[in-house]
Parts: structure tokens; C-alpha cells; sequence
């Protein structure tokens, strides 16, 4: 058998034909040589070779990829794959990555659009056999002659707003739509509420969208009077298929009233319903009753009649009864019903899912509530586990757990045992959306920030930004608070070149904080790791300075500009790397603008860009300062012209100037003050 491949192989044959011709040519020559003119394996004593085809594993198409990836391992230092892998092109702040995807997203979105609009000129064969993606999908119109099996393809293919188009069609020209095709109509109406959903290659705009759509009310969605209704009511007998397919679309999209009604019918005609109905009901109990009360009275009366219908409750079952018990208020009641629904489903041998411990965490672990440690239980529970998932409301649970972690119990060893289960197996893929990855981090870094010591805390830093999570003005500014705490300046270069990637510079809050640590923190020399800080805070407020101003300057800016205090932090950090021509146009700003400028500088870097002008010998300047002081009422005015008439050697004018200034005692010789 390898020889015959190793013949094929020479030949070097491309087509299916011309490479089976072959085969049947070898493979015949090979079987003539071993009847004809070679001696049996078993005549000759040797070995008989028995050929063993072994049984064919069935794969997926991803299989060979992700085993490829398993021996590589995961790079979280590394930009996702989606982006390019281009320093220059890989986003950088949050709103970058959402752009930078969607617009990528937006391209392939163009090209279908093309595609379609100009269906024929894409006659070609992309593939034998061929790819239903990449041939153009029908158009159907009012003049369309359809059907039925037009109508099944359009409900395989889940193309909504085309079948409903397709049915009418049939219904106007007479053709019969058999009872089973209605009810797959019926279920398709039902769940995706008469609405074409976003395809799934469309991962992108599905990940963000879900942030935004999950976060919107739960209200009334459910389009009443539509075809859903029609095919129901114009059924002759309505049986317990349709009744359940209804009863869920509406609970699905809260029309709790018409699916409790059909729920009603149900029960006094004796149709019975099958346990994902009753979940249905479960889950939209809280609409249906105002009291707390009530709402459990409800939910052990759906219970109860799934009892006598002889259904088996499910892991629905469980989450559905959970949910409304989250809605009921109070302490003691909400702990009570879930603990003991726990139990009664853990006698059934239904295993939990992370949302039955997302829900858990809420009933238990209530804002204003007692401090529950619910949450050490759960994780002794689910440590080390991997899980899929297996209900909507499971890709809440990481980022409720962390927030539970940050805000109620401000453990980090429990948070960090969290982030330990999440990057666990495939349990990244419950992170949520991209809302919900963000906000999960959010907690955790803060917690870190706040809890950790900082070289600690910067190891998780590094190893997860920018490429896993970018983090907010909010995370920022705890992260530099602790900067400030530990006196450990020499991050600052390295903040502050994030700040800038991840476009915070024009948050003033952190604007000020970061200024704050560099004038307040001077490096201390001979130290080696504030070697070159001087220098390197005075690029950073110049920096700044320029970015300000280039966002003062824009069209339809919505800044004010720089303030004073600001702009003399700035000039102190420029002062004390002794950059003269720096700190002179930062001054000279202050003076021109002062009118409109708000606040004021502090004293202290103006008195040393005085000691910096003596330095470079340039009195006019220290008296334009000293001027500036003078007009806007500091105090220590005489105290700056007195130093300033000391250390240069001047004019009568200027002389004179100061004089005008703070007074003639000013400039009187440091002998006759003393004297006096």
C-alpha cells in the first residue's frame, strides 16, 4: 500500500478521473503479481500481513484548528486574531475595537450586498459540490410563482420576512400548506417574533448588539394580530403543539396576558402542555402578579400542574422558578423559596448551570442587604468544572460573581479563584458580550488596584492590557491612586503613554491626578529607577500641554482649554528639567490669557520659573512674572521682586518696574532692609 501511494505520488496526477484511472492500473498490476508470480506470504514462512481499516471518527470542520491551537497554547499579550496584525492597525481603546471589527464586519457585509444585487454575473462554481453560502440567495416577489417546498426551504434556512411572503403567496393562489409545514411556520413566527434575525456569520454585530439589546427594559415586544395569530386561530383543531408554540412566542416577548389566556384555555379544554411551556410561564410569573405573595402562590400552581400532566421538571424548570423568585422583595422570604427549591430539584438529580448560581448570587447578595458568603459555597461547588452552556441567562454569572467579589464581600482571593474558573476549559465562551466581558474586568482590576500591592497587581496589568481589556477612566484613576500611595513615580511614563493609547488625556480628573503624582513626588537622584524622570515627567506635561491645546483648537470643540492650575503644574514639571524655552511658552500663555484662562496657577512653579530665568540671566522675563503674581494678588509678590532686585544686576527702568509693582521696599540693599 505505500508503494502504491509512493507511485501515485510520482505521477503527479491532478484530476479525481486521471488519479482513479491509476489507482485501478496499480492496484490491478499489483494483484496479478501477487496471484501470478510471487509465492504467498504463508507458503514462503514469513508473517501474514492483515490490513486493518480502523473505524472512521466523525469530525467537525474545526477540529484540526483547534487542535493546532492546543499545542501553541493561549497568548493573552497577543491581539485577537480578527485584528491585523499590524502595530499601526491593532486598536488601542475600546472604541477602536468595536470600530476597527465592525467596519470589517461592514466590508464582508458590502460584498454579500454586492453579490446579491448582482446575482448574475456570480454564475461561476465557487465549489464541487457546491457551497449554499456563496450562491445568491432567491428573490421573492408578489408575482413569484411558489411552492411549498419554497416555503420548507425559507423555514430551514430561517429566512423569516421571505416565508411569511411565500406563505401569503400560497394562501392567495390556493395551494394547500399541509398541517406539519404549518406548525414548523407557526414555531418559526413564534420564536423569532415575525423578524428576520442578524445571520450568524455576522459574529461581530451579534457580540456587540447583544451588549446593547440585553441592557434595554424587558417590555412588550410581541406583534399582535400578525400571521402567528392568523395561523392559530384559522387552525379547524388546535392541538397541544399549537397551543405551546404560541404560549412561548408570547411569553418570549412579554405579552404575558394573551399567553396566561391560552394557558387557561388549555387547562379547561384538558390539553395538555410539555415542560418547556410551563418554563415559559415560569419565567413571565412576576408580570402576571403584583404581590410577592401571589408571584410564589403562582409558581406553585404551574408547578402543581405540571405534576398532575405527569411532566418531569427540567433545568428550565429550576432557572424559571429561581428567576421569579429574584423579583420577590424582602430577605428572608426570597433565601427561604430558593434554598428550598434547590433542594427539591437536587432530589430530582437536575444538575445547576451558572445562571441557577447567577440567580442565586442575586437573591442572596442584595444591595443595602446582610453580607452573604454564598459565594465560597458556590465556587466550592463549581471549581475546576468546565461547562457549556445551557441557558441565556449562564453568561451572567462571571460578571455578577466578580461584582458580588468587588462590592460586597471585597475578597481578591475569591475573585482571583473566579478568574481562575473563567480562563478554565472552554469557560471564556459564558463571558457574555462585549458589555459584560468589559464590566467583568472592570471590578476585577479595581478590586486588584485597591487590594493588591502594586507590583503585584501590575503583573495582571501587563499580561492583560490592551489586548484582553482596555480599561476605563473610572479603573484608571483607582490604578493611579495607587501609584500615589506607594511613591512608585517611576510608573508614571508607562501610564501615561497608556493614557494616551487608550484616549483618556482629555479626562480632566485624570488629567489633574497624573500631575498631582509628578509635582508632588520629585525623583530622587541617585536612584536607578528614577534615573532620567525629570526629564521624562517635563516631555509628559508638554505633552499634554500640546494635546490640550491641539483639542482647544479643533473645530466645534466642546473643551474650554486649559486651566491655571494645569498649566502650572506643567510649568514646574518644565522648570525643573531646566527647559527654558518650555516653560517660557507655557508662561507666556498664562500672561497673554489670563483673562480668559480659569483658576490660577500655584506659587510654587512660578517662583521657580523666576530662579530658572535667573539661571539664564533674562530679568525681563522674572519681571513679567513677577508682574503676573502682582496682578492676580499673591501674596508672596514682595517676597519674588525682593529676590528677583537681588540676584540682577538692573536698569533703572526696570528698577522701576518693580517698585510700581510690590513697593519701593522691594528694592531697597538687603543691608539697609536688615537695618531697618
Amino acid at each position: 500500500m505505500h508503494k502504491l501511494c509512493r507511485t501515485l505520488n510520482r505521477l503527479r496526477l491532478h484530476t479525481p478521473r486521471d488519479r482513479s484511472l491509476a489507482f485501478n492500473r496499480v492496484f490491478s498490476a499489483t494483484q496479478s503479481t501477487k496471484t501470478g508470480q510471487q509465492q504467498p506470504a504463508a507458503e514462503s514462512g514469513g508473517p501474514k500481513e492483515k490490513i486493518v481499516i480502523p473505524a472512521r471518527i466523525e469530525r467537525s470542520p474545526t477540529d484540526i484548528l483547534m487542535a493546532l491551537s492546543a499545542t501553541v497554547g493561549y497568548d493573552p499579550t497577543a491581539p485577537h486574531y480578527k485584528y491585523h496584525d499590524d502595530p499601526y492597525l491593532i486598536p488601542t481603546s475600546n472604541a477602536n475595537k468595536k470600530t476597527f471589527a465592525l467596519a470589517q464586519e461592514a466590508g464582508r457585509k458590502a460584498a454579500h450586498w454586492i453579490r446579491q444585487e448582482n446575482a448574475k454575473l456570480f454564475q461561476h462554481q465557487e465549489a464541487d459540490p457546491p457551497i449554499q453560502a456563496f450562491v445568491p440567495t432567491m428573490v421573492y416577489t408578489e408575482e413569484s410563482q411558489v411552492e411549498t417546498t419554497d416555503l420548507q426551504k425559507l423555514i430551514d434556512s430561517v429566512e423569516v420576512k421571505d416565508a411569511i411572503l411565500v406563505y401569503n403567496l400560497l394562501k392567495k393562489n390556493g395551494i394547500e400548506v399541509g398541517d406539519a409545514l404549518k406548525q414548523q411556520m407557526l414555531e418559526l413566527l413564534c420564536f423569532y417574533n415575525h423578524e428576520d434575525t442578524l445571520p450568524e456569520q455576522f459574529i461581530e454585530e451579534r457580540w456587540f448588539r447583544q451588549g446593547t439589546v440585553g441592557r434595554e427594559r424587558q417590555r412588550k415586544t410581541w406583534k399582535d394580530f400578525e400571521l402567528a395569530e392568523e395561523i392559530f386561530h384559522g387552525l379547524g383543531e388546535k392541538r397541544s403543539e399549537h397551543y405551546c408554540a404560541l404560549i412561548r412566542g408570547m411569553a418570549r416577548y412579554f405579552q404575558v396576558e394573551k399567553a396566561w389566556a391560552l394557558y387557561q384555555e388549555t387547562v379547561e379544554k384538558g390539553i395538555e402542555l410539555d415542560t418547556n411551556t410551563f418554563n415559559s410561564l415560569l419565567h413571565i410569573a412576576s408580570f402576571l402578579k403584583e404581590s410577592y405573595h401571589k408571584r410564589w402562590d403562582l409558581v406553585c400552581e404551574v408547578l402543581t400542574a405540571m405534576k398532575q400532566q405527569g411532566l418531569r421538571p427540567n433545568l428550565g424548570t429550576l432557572n424559571g422558578t429561581l428567576q421569579t423568585i429574584t423579583t420577590i422583595g424582602g430577605y428572608n422570604h426570597p433565601r427561604t423559596y430558593a434554598l428550598k427549591t434547590l433542594a427539591e430539584f437536587k432530589k430530582l438529580g437536575i444538575e445547576p448551570s451558572l445562571a441557577t448560581w447567577y440567580y442565586m448570587l442575586v437573591i442572596f447578595c442584595r444591595e443595602r442587604g446582610p453580607v452573604s458568603h454564598v459565594l465560597h459555597d458556590i465556587m466550592n461547588e463549581v471549581e475546576g468544572k468546565a461547562f457549556t452552556i445551557q441557558d441565556p441567562k449562564d453568561t451572567f454569572f462571571f460578571v455578577t460573581a466578580m461584582d458580588v467579589c468587588r462590592n460586597h464581600l471585597h475578597d481578591k482571593e475569591l475573585a482571583k479563584r473566579i478568574n481562575q474558573l473563567l480562563h478554565h476549559g472552554e469557560n471564556y465562551n459564558l463571558i457574555g458580550d462585549s458589555y459584560k466581558e468589559s464590566i467583568y474586568y472592570r471590578h476585577y482590576f479595581t478590586l486588584l488596584a485597591t487590594t493588591e500591592p502594586l507590583e503585584s497587581f501590575l503583573e495582571t496589568y501587563h499580561l492583560l492590557v490592551p489586548n484582553v481589556y482596555i480599561p476605563e477612566p473610572s479603573v484608571m484613576e483607582d490604578i493611579l491612586k495607587s501609584v500615589e500611595m506607594n511613591t512608585a513615580i517611576e510608573h508614571v511614563p508607562l501610564l501615561w503613554s497608556h493614557m494616551v493609547q487608550f484616549d483618556h488625556t482629555g479626562r480632566e480628573n485624570l488629567v489633574n491626578l497624573l500631575l498631582h503624582i509628578m509635582v508632588t513626588n520629585q525623583p530622587v537622584a541617585g536612584e536607578p529607577k528614577h534615573a532620567d524622570l525629570v526629564q521624562r515627567f517635563s516631555h509628559i506635561g508638554w505633552d499634554l500641554y500640546s494635546r490640550m491645546e491641539e483639542r482647544a483648537a479643533a473645530p466645534r470643540a466642546t473643551t474650554t482649554g486649559l486651566s491655571g492650575p494645569i498649566l502650572g503644574d506643567i510649568l514646574l514639571l518644565c522648570v525643573r528639567a531646566g527647559d527654558y524655552e518650555k516653560a517660557v511658552g507655557i508662561f507666556t500663555k498664562l500672561s497673554k490669557e489670563q483673562n480668559s484662562i480659569i483658576g490660577e496657577p500655584r506659587f510654587d512653579g512660578l517662583r521657580e520659573f523666576v530662579d530658572l530665568c535667573i539661571a539664564n540671566r533674562t530679568p525681563s522675563v522674572a519681571i513679567q512674572c513677577l508682574q503676573y503674581c502682582s496682578e492676580n494678588g499673591y501674596s508672596e509678590s514682595a517676597e519674588m521682586g525682593r529676590h528677583i532686585f537681588s540676584s540682577f544686576a538692573l536698569d533703572q527702568n526696570q528698577v522701576a518696574k518693580i517698585k510700581s509693582l510690590v513697593g519701593a521696599e522691594a528694592v531697597k540693599p538687603l543691608n539697609e532692609t536688615k537695618s531697618q
